[in-house]
């Protein structure tokens, strides 16, 4: 099979190597399409711990497939169905597991980040996957594709945010970083009734695809972005600020665009070492401020997003603005690096 094996630093090639062998509990995905995140950029560019040319790891956690084979102990599941697959697991015994928050546990596993991922036409399914529910079957149609539920990933993880951040009618939202995760969480404040939802980026292109995608969407691209907030909000600040990027200053801000009662998600998370910032706690004291953070997201949000897109609730079609084989992945890592397209993704016949 064709795998995209990935060795350190900038250190990566497409081979040919065996399709692997599952066990009595596996399964054996085809890969039908996994799409590029920035945190597989991150590690293409700063490399992996234990990621070597003596053991090279496959990236890609953002997948959809179908079952090519099932271990003769799987139940549920059998060869030609179609499926998404949730990255994270846990060990399933500890607390964070027994809550229902798997992708919490402190000694998690996931696909394409510490095991190997999506970028390759075969992949397996671990038994711990398989029991804890990170197969979702999906029913491959217009409203869902295989592109559409290998992004069901980054949906699931901004609607992880979204009920942190509490996001509800009449809100008005400030969004920093107008990425695709920025979209998205654009997306679902609109969907929660969000009165406003105004989105801010220092990249044009960005703030460009972002206009053309949805006219309800507010777009600032200067650099005062206090001002653009006070006058969009009569001076009163925004009800809900995520900020959608990794950047210590947008971090910094959130808390002065914030209105009485205001909740601020920082969902994108530091680069190490940056990750310390100064914070006027006054403005948490006595502006009633609640700052919450999100981290991945669970199997139940992974599922609620799925039945989202399925009954075309949120319609992701636009997100899906690029596609490619995999022996095209210079190009796509590169398209995904400038930020040309919104979603980048691989798909395989």
């Amino acid at each position: 099979m064709k795998a995209l094996q990935f060795y350190g630093k900038n250190e990566y090639s497409l081979n040919e190597i065996p399709i692997p062998q599952i066990g009595d509990g596996e399964l054996l995905l085809k890969v039908k399409a996994a799409a590029v995140c920035g945190s597989d950029l991150r590690m293409i560019q700063n490399g992996y711990k234990d990621v070597s040319r003596e053991n090279p790891r496959i990236y890609g956690h953002e997948i959809a497939g179908t079952i090519e084979e099932a271990g003769k102990a799987v139940k549920g599941y059998q060869p030609g169905m179609d499926v998404a697959i949730a990255p994270n697991m846990g060990c399933g015994i500890c607390d964070a597991c027994v809550s229902g928050n798997t992708h919490l546990c402190s000694e998690y596993r996931a696909f394409g980040i510490n095991m190997d991922g999506g970028f390759a036409e075969y992949m397996v399914i671990p038994e711990a996957a398989v029991i804890q529910g990170n197969v979702a079957r999906v029913e491959i149609s217009e409203e869902m594709t295989f592109a559409k539920a290998a992004i069901l990933e980054p949906l699931s993880c901004v609607y992880n945010g979204f009920e942190q951040a509490a996001i509800g009618p009449c809100d008005t939202v400030l969004i920093i970083g107008a990425g695709p995760i920025g979209i998205m969480h654009g997306m679902l404040a609109k969907m929660a009734g969000a009165a406003k939802v105004m989105i801010t980026d220092l990249n044009e292109n960005r703030i460009n695809i972002c206009r053309e995608f949805d006219s309800f969407f507010k777009t600032y691209a200067g650099d005062d972005l206090k001002a653009f907030v006070m006058e969009e909000t009569g001076g009163k600040g925004v009800s809900v600020c995520i900020t959608a990027c990794p950047s210590p200053q947008a971090q910094e801000q959130a808390l002065e665009l914030l209105a009485m009662n205001g909740r601020v998600n920082f969902f994108g998370g530091l680069p190490a070492g940056k990750s310390q910032i100064t914070v006027d706690t006054n403005q948490i004291h006595y502006k009633q401020l609640i700052l919450t953070g999100s981290c991945r997201a669970s199997l139940t949000q992974y599922r609620k997003c799925m039945k989202l897109v399925e009954a075309g609730v949120l319609d992701i079609n636009q997100i899906v603005s690029a596609t490619y084989r995999l022996e095209e992945y210079e190009t796509a890592f590169e398209a995904a690096r400038e930020g040309r397209n919104l979603k980048n993704i691989f798909v395989f016949d």
